[in-house]
């Protein structure tokens, strides 16, 4: 340890002692060997799951005969970039029709979900009510129903509205979820009350504190719910199939299945419409996926 003089305002000097630098120390071979472990396994899992997207891209971009060549190529022997003009053209599917129904379900769904379940979580977790807990222990029972039980009363209800066919009938069923509501509870539970009580001093009523000071210090975990949300709504099919019985209100997932026949099956075509169906959200994974992480870890559900 060395040592440091320096003069006080006595002018008496003073010995100030300085711890010695650290060094930084050389990793052990074990340590080494660990290291080059988890990077080879991470890399053969991240190949193992790129995969699938590989032979979609790949088989997209070929012609029905070497897709189903016995002679495997890693590419095709010429790029059929007319494939894409293939797929935009064919009158038997609207692929973008289906991107355009698919994209105003799956954000008019996540605006929805995200509303109602958050204020349906923040009330359960912060507004004072004799009957919270019962409330919220029917909720919980809603996750033990099948969906396969609940699925022809809802029909039959949304017909009764005669929203058969319509954006709403595909829409509106699938606005709240009692595990979404469960998970908003959860982190509300956790959530700073100080800030919450400043806004009650101030005047707000519950509302306008969740609205104003909840919301805004709360984004991370919106933004994660709404990519489990965006991500379930686009990739769903039964429902839509059942309540989108026109061509014209067939999502993207409904107009995959119909190039696939008893008849026949459009493989090239049918390749590159899936690459096509996950792009949006490869993009929308991509840009919030920080967010996906963080916003779980702050659910409260480690305990």
């Amino acid at each position: 340890m060395s040592a440091q003089t320096e003069t006080t305002p006595t002018g008496k000097p003073d010995t100030v002692s300085t711890p010695p630098p650290t060094r930084r120390r050389r990793p052990t071979g074990a340590q080494i060997a660990g290291s080059f472990v988890r990077y080879l396994l991470l890399t053969v899992a991240a190949v193992l799951f790129l995969i699938p997207f590989y032979l979609i891209v790949r088989n997209g971009l070929a012609t029905d005969q070497e897709i189903t060549s016995p002679d495997w190529t890693l590419f095709p022997q010429q790029i059929q970039w007319g494939n894409f003009a293939e797929l935009f053209t064919d009158k038997a599917v609207n692929i973008l029709g289906g991107l355009k129904i698919s994209a105003i379900v799956a954000v008019l769904q996540t605006a929805g979900m995200l509303l109602l379940s958050s204020l349906a979580g923040y009330g359960l977790a912060r507004i004072p009510y004799k009957h919270a807990n019962k409330i919220f222990y029917a909720t919980l029972v809603t996750l033990m129903i099948p969906a396969a039980v609940t699925f022809i009363p809802t029909f039959l209800i949304v017909s009764q509205f005669r929203w058969v066919n319509t954006l709403q009938g595909i829409i509106v069923p699938t606005l709240f979820s009692g595990f979404t509501t469960f998970l908003f509870r959860q982190y509300f539970l956790n959530f700073p009350k100080e800030l919450e009580e400043s806004a009650r001093v101030d005047g707000l009523g519950w509302f306008r504190a969740y609205w104003t000071i909840v919301v805004p210090n709360s984004l991370a975990f919106f933004s994660a719910i709404a990519v489990i949300t965006f991500i379930n709504s686009w990739n769903a099919f039964l429902w839509p199939l059942v309540i989108g019985q026109d061509s014209s209100m067939w999502t993207v997932q409904v107009g995959l299945s119909t190039l696939m026949t008893a008849q026949t099956i459009n493989l090239h075509e049918l390749f590159l419409a899936a690459a096509v169906a996950i792009a949006p959200l490869v993009l929308v994974f991509l840009f919030l996926q920080r967010y996906l992480v963080q916003g779980v870890a702050e659910t409260g559900l480690k305990g």
